[in-house]
């Protein structure tokens, strides 16, 4: 394992060094956290005097897009990256991500990227079929036959029919999580990458909100073998609009009784300066790795798991 993830670090550095995109480092500690309600940042404190509340980074997207915004052009990274809360069979609360950005590219020209470099990471031990495309709406129409994702209630029915029992507070948002989490993404080609694109408005994220009817998020999302690979977006570049959504997060986890982060007014600061159009992705790389090894696990991948591997 550890051969194989050094084979992958290094297969991503040439891919990335042939495409002329720089590698860059930023800090893993914050004074700001996320707000995604996705997510839950995770807490440090100064070790001094122990009154300094810091967060270490659930992604590095806010340097880095400070980073474009000061003109470096495309880039990516490699880290290591922390989220509170999560431990299962997909999840760790500490995992390697990789990260990039290319400017003046939509979602639709990242997908054809991102594409290729899983093909080159998983070929020589994974047999792939082509890749397929499909949207949101389409998938909930072909899998759940809604043709109203957005109809939470709709969707409620044909998750339970489907023998999925609902926790009894579920928001909205999670309703949708768990349709194509645990009815549609195990229904997808396993030896196939699929790219689910168009996501709603509402889980925009830091997406950009595309001039449709109804309204659809820049967003898409890679599944193969039955777990989710990537998440990218063709970036919001509105300072405001960005600083609602953030503003939005909070008033929700505030009515939750979630923690409410600091927000990152440096990273809205370079939003104001002006983030050039681009679009960006996340992949994580500890289930890259398990779908070349064959494992069914992500701690089966590291050296030092916080969870049992298998």
């Amino acid at each position: 394992m550890l051969q194989l993830r050094a084979k992958s670090l290094a297969a991503i550095r040439e891919f990335f060094t042939t495409r002329k995109v720089l590698e860059v480092e930023t800090p893993a500690l914050s004074t700001a956290g996320t707000s995604d309600l996705g997510l839950e940042p995770m807490l440090a404190r100064d070790s001094i005097n122990g009154t300094v509340l810091r967060y270490l980074h659930t992604s590095p997207e806010y340097a880095m897009k400070r980073l474009l915004a000061g003109g470096s052009g495309d880039i990516y990274q490699i880290c290591r990256v922390f989220r509170a809360a999560e431990q299962g069979r997909w999840h760790e609360p500490e995992f390697t991500l990789l990260e990039w950005y290319r400017l003046g590219w939509n979602e639709t020209q990242l997908m054809e990227e991102v594409e290729s470099l899983l093909h080159r990471l998983l070929h020589s031990t994974r047999s792939l079929a082509p890749a397929g495309r499909i949207s949101y709406r389409q998938v909930f129409r072909d899998f759940l036959h809604t043709d109203r994702f957005e109809d939470t209630e709709e969707v409620r029915a044909a998750v339970s029919k489907a023998g999925i029992d609902l926790p009894p507070n579920i928001s909205e948002d999670g309703i949708l999580d768990l349709a194509l989490s645990e009815v549609i993404v195990p229904q997808l080609d396993p030896d196939a990458i699929t790219f689910i694109y168009d996501f709603p408005a509402n889980q925009a994220a830091l997406a950009r909100i595309k001039a449709e009817k109804p309204p659809v998020a820049a967003r898409f999302e890679a599944f193969c073998g039955g777990i989710e690979l990537a998440n990218g977006f063709a970036e919001l570049t509105d300072a405001a609009e960005q600083r609602q959504r953030f503003e939005l997060d909070l008033t929700r986890r505030r009515r939750d009784g979630r923690h409410e982060p600091l927000l990152d007014e440096h990273f809205l600061a370079a939003l104001e300066h002006g983030l050039p159009p681009c679009a960006g992705v996340a992949i994580g790389l500890d289930r890259v790795l398990a779908l070349a090894a064959g494992v069914s696990s992500l701690a089966a991948t590291m050296s030092f798991p916080h969870g049992p591997s298998e």
